[in-house]
Order: C-alpha cells, then sequence, then structure tokens
C-alpha cells in the first residue's frame, strides 16, 4: 500500500512542471475592512483586553438554572464558570479538587480512559489557590481566570516534559519554558490542569498509543477518538474541560473535534505564536482550540492570538473578531459544497452533515453554491509530501540516537515512508503550494468583482 502511494507521489508531484517559485510560509492576502459584523482588534491590547473585546462581541447569556434531581449531563462553558465565581456560588479550588478526582476515577477500572499523559495535583492546586484569592480581593484577571483548560503534550507548558506521546523525546529535548501560547492563557488566569494524551509523535489520526495508553472516546469508550490530538478532544467532550489546546498540521485538531463532538479550530497559520511546540511541521502545523462551544473556542483564540506573526515571513490581516451579539445574524455567507469530497462517507454522516447545512442557511439566511475543486488531490498529495519531509526532517537528529524499538510499530512505518521523500519532492510540493496560492488570489478577486 505504501509502494503505491509513494509512485503515486513520484508521479503527481515529483514530476510536476510548475513555473512558480516555491512557497515555504504560507502567505495571506491583508484586507481590513471593517463592517457592522466583524471588529478590528486595536494592535496595543493586551491578552486580558482581547479576551474582554472578545466577550462583549458576544450574545447576552442566559442564566441557566441546574436541576439538582436532573442526572443528565451538562457541560459548562467559560462563561458558566466566570459567573460561577464572581456569584460564590464555587471557586477555583473546588473545581480544582473535583476535576482531580474526576480524572483520577477515569484513569481507572474500569473506565481507563487515558486522558493525560502527565498533570500534577499540588501545581493544579496551587494555580486554584491563587484563582480563589484574587476573586476574593474581586481582582480576576479575566474571565479565563480559574477556568480549566489542558494543553496538549506537544506543546511546553511548565512544570511538565514535553513527551510527543513518545516515551523518550523529553530526555532528548527539555522543556524549560512555556509555550507563548501557554503563556498568554496564564496571563489571562487560566488553570492550566495537565498535558493531555495524543497519537505518538502526532503521525497518525487515530490517537491510540503504545506508551500512555489509548485515549478512549467519552461517548463510547470502546472507541477511539481520533488523533493526533486525542487528549484535548476527549477531556473537552467528557466535560473536564470547557476548552484545551491541540496541535493541527493535517486535521489534527480537527479530526478528533469530529469524532469526539466538539469544536476544532485550527487558526491562519502564524495568527498563534508558535514558539515553545515541537517544530514537527513547521510550515503547515498550528496551535489550535478544541472547546465545547463555538463561543469558547472564541474566547481562547482571543487569549492567544497574536497581533504580530510567528514567522517573519509572513504577512497578517489585521486581527479581527466576529460580532455575534448583534440581533440581526450574520447574512453574508455562503457555503461552497463539493459534492464528489462532501458525499464520500457513510449515508449517516452524509445525512447528518447535509441537514446541518440546511439549518445553517434556513436559521441564517445563508447560500450555498456547488464547486468544483479539480486539483484537490494534487493539493493533497502535496500537503502529504510537506508534513511528511518537514517531520522527517525535525526529527532526524533524535531519530540517530534512539533504538527503533521505542517506537510503536505505526510510527516507525510512518517515519519510513516519511524519510524516503526528497529535497526534489519537497521543492515540487511548494512549487504547488504557490501555484494553489496564487489561483485562489485571482479567484477571491473574481467573486468580490462578481459581487460588486
Amino acid at each position: 500500500m505504501f509502494d503505491a502511494i509513494f509512485y503515486r507521489l513520484l508521479q503527481l508531484v515529483g514530476n510536476a512542471e510548475i513555473e512558480e517559485s516555491p512557497v515555504f510560509f504560507p502567505s495571506h492576502p491583508v484586507e481590513e475592512k471593517e463592517s457592522e459584523e466583524v471588529k478590528l482588534i486595536d494592535l496595543d491590547l493586551s491578552e486580558t483586553e482581547q479576551v474582554q473585546e472578545a466577550v462583549s462581541c458576544l450574545p447576552a447569556w442566559s442564566e441557566r438554572e441546574v436541576n439538582s434531581l436532573n442526572p443528565s449531563f451538562h457541560r459548562w462553558t467559560i462563561m458558566d464558570y466566570s459567573r460561577a465565581y464572581h456569584s460564590k456560588k464555587t471557586t477555583p479550588l473546588t473545581v480544582a479538587e473535583r476535576f482531580i478526582a474526576a480524572v483520577s476515577e477515569s484513569s481507572k477500572p474500569p473506565f481507563n480512559m487515558s486522558f493525560f499523559i502527565n498533570y500534577d495535583v499540588e501545581d493544579i492546586m496551587k494555580q486554584a489557590a491563587e484563582s480563589t484569592k484574587r476573586y476574593e480581593l474581586g481582582k480576576p484577571l479575566s474571565v479565563l481566570d480559574g477556568v480549566p483548560i489542558a494543553v496538549k503534550d506537544e506543546i511546553d507548558c511548565l512544570p511538565y516534559p514535553t513527551t510527543g506521546g513518545t516515551s523518550w523525546l523529553h530526555k532528548l529535548r527539555p522543556c524549560t519554558g512555556d509555550a507563548s501560547c501557554v503563556k498568554y492563557l496564564r496571563l489571562s488566569g487560566a488553570l492550566i490542569v495537565g498535558k493531555t494524551n495524543m497519537h505518538e509523535l502526532g503521525i497518525g489520526t487515530s490517537g491510540i498509543n503504545p506508551h500512555h495508553g489509548t485515549t478512549r472516546n467519552p461517548y463510547n469508550s470502546s472507541r477511539i477518538c481520533g488523533g493526533s490530538s486525542s487528549g484535548s478532544a476527549a477531556v473537552v467532550a467528557a466535560g473536564l474541560c470547557p476548552a484545551a489546546l491541540g496541535v493541527d498540521g493535517g486535521g489534527s485538531v480537527r479530526i478528533p473535534a469530529s469524532l469526539c463532538g466538539v469544536v476544532g479550530l485550527k487558526p491562519t497559520f502564524g495568527r498563534v505564536p508558535h514558539s515553545g511546540v515541537l517544530p514537527l511541521n513547521w510550515t503547515v502545523g498550528m496551535v489550535g482550540i478544541l472547546a465545547g462551544t463555538i463561543e469558547d473556542a472564541f474566547i481562547v483564540y482571543a487569549a492567544i492570538s497574536s497581533k504580530l506573526p510567528s514567522h517573519q515571513n509572513t504577512a497578517l490581516p489585521k486581527l479581527c473578531f466576529p460580532v455575534l451579539n448583534s440581533s440581526r445574524p450574520i447574512s453574508s455567507v455562503t457555503l461552497a459544497k463539493y459534492s464528489e469530497w462532501f458525499n464520500d462517507c457513510s449515508d449517516d454522516i452524509r445525512v447528518c452533515c447535509s441537514n446541518a447545512m440546511d439549518k445553517l442557511q434556513k436559521h441564517n439566511g445563508w447560500k450555498s453554491v456547488e464547486v468544483t475543486i479539480p486539483e484537490i488531490e494534487v493539493m493533497r498529495l502535496a500537503h502529504y509530501s510537506t508534513i511528511a519531509s518537514e517531520c522527517s526532517t525535525s526529527l532526524s537528529s533524535y531519530l540517530e540516537k534512539l533504538d527503533s524499538s521505542q517506537l510503536g510499530w505505526d510510527a516507525r512505518v510512518a517515519l519510513a515512508v516519511y524519510g524516503s521523500f526528497s529535497s526534489k519532492e519537497y521543492i515540487k510540493a511548494q512549487k504547488i503550494r504557490s501555484w494553489i496560492y496564487l489561483r485562489t488570489i485571482f479567484f477571491i478577486w473574481w467573486l468580490v468583482l462578481l459581487w460588486r
């Protein structure tokens, strides 16, 4: 099977004749157009001020009373936590104690959920005590203060080692400080509750991990969560955290989000600082967000977004937030549907997704158009070549010192394939990226002129 894939890549990517120069870092058309539906964010705002701006864009919150006699599952949001703390219905300390008890129980038989690779009770309680004190003084840092947030074990976060889902990487690459995204969450007061499980080295989509156990799906513990950000999706789906951080190079946030029924967001390349993240695929990988609701994903996005690009060669549009508190729905949205790919799934999934599209259109007045993407297979294979080459290169110095028996079987197979790509295939893949980018820009401007 892998021989066939490799031969296909050589045919479609390696032998392609493309005139455009290669693009090694994605760039984006800069369009700073404010409207009633979008709010441009000032460059001089702090992380907590950005969070407040995001909250101001949200619809008014309606009080939800919980009936203690009703045992049905309820997933608490960031705003639920914030208001409960402000009203003194509970405290971050109480939440931390219950969180620790729940994680401990979930890690034992008969559950064996394997949500976390690492969590530190003493550190969690210390953060919770500090947050509780801030609320007692009436000085919480933001709505994220005291809210439990988990971090994928591909992102540096003290006091934990960064294993990347392996049994060895943290010994060769010590964690010396927080990644920028974690630092921003701490500045907003978030309660960082530990490092979540993941597919080994992020190079698989099942979440099955031979070293730290396979994260089980909270909806059905006999099912997988998807990967590679399996633990982050699972803790959100289980209601242990309203949000968690993941990393996404080729679906590693979006796939587990789909399988666990939560929101998965891969931000624009360069928008979230990448320092302190394992550099497994540096031109396609991005810190992403898994959350129980779109609102929670939005709030965390506001906290970790940078107004300056994380790569010096990347031009970013100005940070902007959708205005969701208007009485008018956001109507200027057109959904593009490529039926050949949309329908390439089992009937129950196709019907569910079709119903979701219909509801979005009817409720918001959105339109949908049928599109074709003739280059999508070439794009997919070029992406595979890119992510494989970058992962193989980034790990090469570590793998030279490693006994292959320390790797799981699927990681060994994947890395063997990844290492087969040549510099020629990689450069051709970046030329395809440039070609697609230029065509996309042309298409966007054509649509703008057409709609005028």
